[in-house]
């Protein structure tokens, strides 16, 4: 088992390598993620896990139930009615994002009110910060599992646009948002961090939006979605078992460590440093 002591341990090893341009031995990110105990992994509850299925295959996304519960509720009510069933993912940015739903046939949908900032009375404590200062907030980490930043005073939280995060898009209007989800598949567009409520993140299947059809295809209906349920409506026998590491573990804290210093021979230099969005959460499917 991976203890703090040890994580601490390793971080020292490399800070001071880092220091002194040497190599020492240290765990490797995959070693760590292999030798993860069974306790610093957790199974997604499938109440809180979207099943979208496109044509080449089923996306899975995990929705923040802290951070976000309005729009939880949104899109289980939607999934519960099969609602984006032969719609489509209608519009596609190449490198930036990909956005489902009804498009403009949506004004049978109530509006609903954002959810950009979570408020605490009190600091919202992380699992774990990676950044401080990192340009778009006085901190960035990791909660539930999810990409967040936040003030510096912790009362104010949000999710952040990482590649994979799933959010609710909008008009002009703040509280414009009803049912046209998208997702980030391109570099993490931090500047539309509090202007739009990210709800969520992919686990699996990002291969599949990314093999979406780009604008300009004569494929009618352009990517249409099969359809998109919440894994608790499936048959047990069919529901997806996906497993997270969990952020607040001493694994994930040793992980961060290791990817900032990377410890394998190849590396020749080693920044001490590794932004929030590029520290993905290791996921495990079907186990």
């Amino acid at each position: 088992m991976i203890k703090k002591s040890i994580a601490l341990a390793l971080a020292t090893m490399i800070a001071c390598a880092h220091a002194t341009d040497s190599k020492v031995a240290a765990l490797s990110p995959t070693q760590i993620i292999d030798s993860a105990p069974a306790e610093d992994w957790r199974f997604v509850a499938p109440e809180n896990m979207l099943v979208l299925t496109l044509p080449t295959g089923q996306v899975l996304m995990e929705m923040n139930t802290r951070l976000t519960p309005a729009h939880h509720h949104r899109l289980t009510e939607l999934a519960a009615k099969h609602f984006y069933k032969d719609l489509s993912m209608y519009r596609f940015v190449e490198g930036f994002v990909a956005q489902g739903g009804a498009g403009e046939e949506t004004t049978q949908v109530p509006t609903l009110q954002q959810e950009f900032v979570k408020h605490t009375d009190k600091r919202l404590a992380l699992d774990i910060v990676v950044n401080e200062q990192d340009g778009y907030a006085a901190r960035s980490g990791f909660l539930d599992g999810f990409a967040v930043a936040q003030n510096a005073q912790g009362t104010q939280t949000w999710q952040t646009h990482c590649i994979g995060a799933l959010g609710m898009a909008r008009g002009n209007e703040i509280d414009s948002g009803t049912s046209e989800f998208y997702v980030v598949i391109g570099h993490a567009p931090r500047y539309l961090d509090r202007n739009i409520t990210v709800f969520g993140r992919v686990l699996a299947g990002m291969e599949h939006l990314q093999r979406l059809q780009r604008p300009g295809s004569t494929d009618k209906p352009f990517n249409k979605i099969t359809d998109m349920v919440l894994a608790s409506q499936l048959p047990v026998e069919q529901q997806p078992q996906v497993k997270v590491m969990r952020t607040d573990s001493d694994s994930f804290a040793a992980l961060v460590e290791a990817r900032k210093n990377r410890p394998e021979s190849w590396f020749v230099t080693t920044p001490n440093y590794i932004d929030t969005c590029a520290m993905q959460v290791p996921t495990i499917t079907g186990g």
